[in-house]
């Protein structure tokens, strides 16, 4: 099968390689129809995740039909066509049970991590049963490729940890296809104001389309006064960092309100400084997590009830034999005004 290969930070090659087989009795082998990249993929590449080892197909999201399933796997047959998770969980460890799924501990993030993932024409999908939901008749398909992930995650990461409330402040610094879910998430619960933060001005047009009520471009490093000054010295209830990188994280504490929130959404490949000696009298707090998708059911029922159009997300097309363009065009998004790719198997 031809599948995109990890070679070690800064190497990528659309290869060959063997068709997978069942390993355990609850795994799946799914045939891959749609896939997309993630910035996650992206700091894989540049050697922020080192646990990914060289060889490793990429990819963690995608949707496609069950060819076989093991004979532990009660809930999938072949032929059904199915939403794959990020996050793999066997639902009966004590992570399981607390419904913190990204820690699962012989699951969690595998996928295009610590087992091949879904940039692929095929891929064996752990712990089928707990780890993929069936998609509704007539559903869009592509659409559905962001609930495998960015989805759940802004969701999850940054509205849920948030604590997004009606009427509250909200600013989501970057303004890529995660911060953008998060702004569309964030709607469901009505803050009154939510501020969109980038160096991108086609982003931040699109955030505006989303239902941003202000954007701020932060390319001349005042993007924390601006937002002080839209929130008259105050600050936001909640920020949510979604890029990952220390400048923005900065950002976020400069900006978050006494009794405030920052929620981390970013994958960070290096240190960042928090600034307790102004934020130590400053009531805040600080989280961090690792989407679990224990609301992708709901997510589906959103998308379902077309009360959330994640086809918005989609700016370009590719098929698998054009996954090298696809990482070119979703990685200079600036110059192509890439969001969310997808990729045809």
């Amino acid at each position: 099968m031809k599948a995109l290969v990890y070679g070690g930070p800064g190497k990528k090659t659309l290869e060959e390689r063997p068709k997978p087989q069942l390993k355990d009795a609850t795994d799946a082998l799914v045939r891959i129809t749609r896939t997309t990249i993630c910035g996650t993929d992206l700091h894989i590449l540049k050697g922020d995740v080192p646990t990914v080892a060289p060889g490793t197909v990429l990819g963690h999201e995608g949707v496609g039909i069950i060819e076989s399933v093991g004979a532990g796997v009660t809930t999938f047959k072949p032929g059904d066509r199915v939403l794959i998770s990020c996050i793999t969980s066997c639902g009966k460890c004590e992570f399981c049970r607390k419904g913190m799924y990204s820690h699962c501990t012989t699951g969690g993030w595998q996928l295009g991590h610590m087992i091949d993932g879904t940039q692929a024409e095929y891929v064996r999908v752990p712990y089928a049963d707990t780890s993929l939901y069936p998609i509704p008749a007539g559903a869009d398909e592509e659409a559905l490729v962001m609930l495998s992930d960015i989805l759940p995650t802004g969701f999850e990461c940054g509205v849920l940890n948030g604590k997004v409330q009606p009427g509250s402040t909200v600013a989501i610094v970057g303004a890529g296809p995660v911060g953008l879910a998060a702004l569309l998430t964030a709607q469901f619960y009505s803050p009154a104001r939510i501020i969109v933060v980038d160096l991108d001005d086609n982003r931040l047009e699109v955030a505006q389309r989303f239902g941003a009520t202000d954007v701020v471009n932060s390319a001349d490093g005042r993007a924390a006064e601006v937002v002080m000054t839209l929130t008259e010295g105050r600050g936001v209830d909640t920020a949510i960092e979604a890029v990952g990188i220390p400048a923005t994280f900065a950002v976020c504490e400069s900006i978050v309100a006494a009794g405030g929130t920052i929620a981390n959404v970013g994958v960070h490949g290096t240190k960042v400084d928090l600034h307790l000696e102004t934020l130590w009298a400053h009531n805040i707090s600080i989280t961090t997590r690792l989407v679990d998708t224990s609301t992708t059911s709901m997510l589906l029922k959103t998308v379902q009830a077309q009360k959330l159009d994640p086809s918005l997300l989609i700016t370009h097309r590719f098929t698998l034999d054009q996954a090298l363009d696809a990482y070119e065009t979703f990685a200079s998004a600036a110059k192509s005004k890439a969001l969310k790719v997808i990729i045809s198997a």
